[in-house]
C-alpha cells in the first residue's frame, strides 16, 4: 500500500489529521453540491425557510444556554486542573457543537432539494438527501479525529507524551457536555412536537401527516432536524471521540513502552475515514433499490476499513507485542479489531429482525393493534424487551473474543473498529430527518395547490412525494440497523 510506505509509527498520527482533512473536504464537497442544486418553487422554499427559521431558533438558544455552563466548567477546569485539560473541554465542546450544528443547516438545505430530486427520479432524491446526510456523517468524524489527532501532538510536543494522553479526558469531556444538551434537549422537543402535531391534527382534527392545516407541522418537521440530526450528530462525535480517547489511554497505561499502542487508535480511524469516503462514492453512482444502495454503501466502507487494517496492523506491529506477559502477533491485534466490525454487522442483522414487517416481531405487533391500544402497547413492549436478550449474548461473546486475541487493548481496538463504521452510518442517520422532511414539503405544496384527494392515501400522492415515500419506506429498516449498530458501546 503505498499510504503506508512510510513510516506508519512515527506518521501515524500526521496520517490521520491528513485522512480526517480529506473528509473534511469531502463533506465541504458535498454541501456545495447540495447548495448548486435546484430548491423548486417559491411555496416549497417558503416551507423550507419556515423549517429554517425554527431550527435555527432553537438551536440558537440552546447554543446560548449550553455556552454559559461551558465557560463556568472551563474557568473551574483551569483553576483547578490544568491548562491543557480546559482547553481540551473547549475544543471538545466546539468541535462537538459545528458538527451538529453545521450538518443540521445542511440537513435544512437539502429537504426542499431532495423534494424538487424527487420530481424527477427516486434515485436523483436518494442521492440528494443522502448527500446531505454525508455532510454530516464526515464532519462527525472528521472533527473528533482532527481534534483529538490536533490536540494531542501539540500538547506532546510542548508538554510531553504523558501530559498529552492524561489532558485528553477535558476533550472528551467538552465533547460529552454537548452531546447531553443536544441530544437530550433536541429529543425531547422532537417528540413532544411529534406527539403534540399528533394529537392536534390526526387525534383531534382527522388530518393525515404533514397536513398543512395543522399549526404544529413545522414545528414536527423542525423537531427532526434538532433532534435526529444536530442532536444525533453531537451525541456521536462524543461517542467517537470518546471511544478514540478511550483506545489511546488503555494502549498507553497496559503498554507504556509501546508506543505504537497509542499510534493504532490513530491509524484505524484515519483508515475509516476513507472508507466513509468510497461508502459514499457507491451510493451516488450505484442504482437499484434505496435500501440496497445504502446497504451498499455500508458493506463498502466495512469492506475497506477491513482490507486496510491489515496492513496497518502488521507495519505498526511487525513482531507482535507483549500483554499481560503473553506475545501477542500482529494476526491476533487485527482479529481484535475484526471484531468490532463482525460486531457491528450482528447488531444490523438482530436490528433488522426485529424491526422488518419482514419479520414475525413486527408483523406481531400488528395483529396485536387490530384488538385495541392496550394490546398493542403491550406487544410492543414486549417485543422491545425481548429484542435486548441477543445483543447482550453477542457483546459479551465480542468481549470474551477481543480480550482473547488482545487482553484489555484488544477490548479497545474492537470498540474504535466498530466506531470506525460512525462516518457512513451517521450518513444514514441523517438521511432520515432529510427524507421525513421532504415528504412534507411535497405534501403541504400539493395541498396549497389546491389537489386534496392524495392526502388520503400513500400512492396518490404528487409523485414528488410518492418518491419520497418510497424512499422512507424502503430505507427506514436499513437505518433503523445501522443507528443500532453504531450507538452500540460495549466497553466503557
Amino acid at each position: 500500500m503505498i499510504f503506508l510506505a512510510f513510516n506508519i509509527l512515527t506518521s501515524g498520527v500526521a496520517f490521520s489529521m491528513v485522512c480526517a482533512v480529506i473528509g473534511l473536504a469531502a463533506a465541504f464537497f458535498l454541501i456545495a453540491a447540495v447548495v448548486r442544486s435546484p430548491s423548486g418553487n417559491q411555496r416549497m422554499r417558503e416551507i423550507s425557510g419556515a423549517v429554517q427559521e425554527g431550527a435555527k431558533a432553537y438551536l440558537n438558544r440552546q447554543v446560548i444556554t449550553i455556552s454559559s455552563i461551558a465557560v463556568i466548567i472551563f474557568i473551574l477546569l483551569f483553576i483547578f486542573k490544568d491548562r491543557p485539560t480546559a482547553i481540551g473541554f473547549m475544543i471538545g465542546a466546539f468541535c462537538s457543537l459545528s458538527a451538529g450544528y453545521i450538518g443540521m443547516r445542511i440537513a435544512v438545505i437539502a429537504n426542499v432539494r431532495t423534494t424538487q430530486a424527487a420530481t424527477e427520479s427516486i434515485n436523483k432524491a436518494l442521492r440528494m438527501a443522502f448527500n446531505g446526510g454525508a455532510v454530516t456523517g464526515l464532519l462527525v468524524v472528521g472533527l473528533a479525529l482532527l481534534a483529538v489527532s490536533i490536540f494531542y501532538t501539540v500538547v506532546a510536543r510542548m508538554l510531553g507524551p504523558q501530559m498529552a494522553v492524561s489532558s485528553l479526558v477535558g476533550l472528551a469531556l467538552g465533547a460529552s457536555l454537548i452531546s447531553v444538551f443536544a441530544r437530550l434537549g433536541g429529543g425531547i422537543y422532537t417528540k413532544a412536537a411529534d406527539v403534540g402535531a399528533d394529537l392536534v391534527g390526526k387525534i383531534e382534527q382527522g388530518l393525515e401527516e404533514d397536513d398543512p392545516r395543522n399549526p404544529a407541522t413545522i414545528a414536527d418537521n423542525v423537531g427532526d432536524n434538532v433532534g435526529d440530526c444536530a442532536g444525533m450528530a453531537a451525541d456521536v462525535f462524543e461517542t467517537y471521540a470518546v471511544s478514540l480517547i478511550g483506545a489511546i489511554l488503555v494502549g498507553a497505561l497496559t503498554l507504556p513502552d509501546t508506543p505504537a499502542a497509542v499510534i493504532y487508535p490513530f491509524v484505524l480511524g484515519g483508515i475509516s475515514v476513507l472508507g466513509a469516503i468510497l461508502g459514499v462514492l457507491f451510493v451516488n453512482v450505484a442504482g437499484g433499490k434505496p435500501a440496497n444502495v445504502l446497504m451498499g454503501g455500508v458493506i463498502t466502507s466495512a469492506i475497506v476499513s477491513a482490507v486496510l487494517f491489515w496492513p496497518a496492523t502488521h507495519n505498526l506491529f511487525p513482531t507482535g507485542v507483549v500483554i499481560a506477559g503473553e506475545m501477542r502477533s500482529p494476526t491476533q491485534l487485527y482479529w481484535a479489531s475484526v471484531v468490532g466490525l463482525i460486531m457491528t454487522a450482528v447488531v444490523v442483522a438482530i436490528t433488522n429482525y426485529y424491526t422488518s414487517m419482514h419479520h414475525r416481531p413486527v408483523q406481531k405487533i400488528a395483529r396485536a393493534s387490530e384488538t385495541g391500544h392496550a394490546t398493542n402497547i403491550i406487544a410492543g413492549l414486549a417485543v422491545g424487551q425481548h429484542a435486548t436478550a441477543l445483543p447482550v449474548g453477542f457483546i459479551a461473546i465480542a468481549i470474551l473474543l477481543s480480550f482473547h486475541f488482545a487482553g484489555l487493548y484488544g477490548i479497545a481496538i474492537a470498540v474504535m473498529a466498530m466506531l470506525s463504521m460512525a462516518g457512513i452510518i451517521i450518513s444514514l442517520d441523517s438521511f432520515g430527518p432529510i427524507t421525513d422532511n421532504a415528504g412534507g414539503i411535497a405534501v403541504m405544496r400539493q395541498h396549497d395547490e389546491g389537489s386534496d384527494q392524495g392526502l388520503r392515501h400513500c400512492f396518490s400522492r404528487p409523485r414528488s412525494a410518492r418518491f419520497i415515500w418510497l424512499i422512507r419506506a424502503g430505507t427506514q429498516n436499513a437505518r433503523y440497523t445501522q443507528r443500532s449498530a453504531v450507538r452500540l458501546r460495549f466497553f466503557a
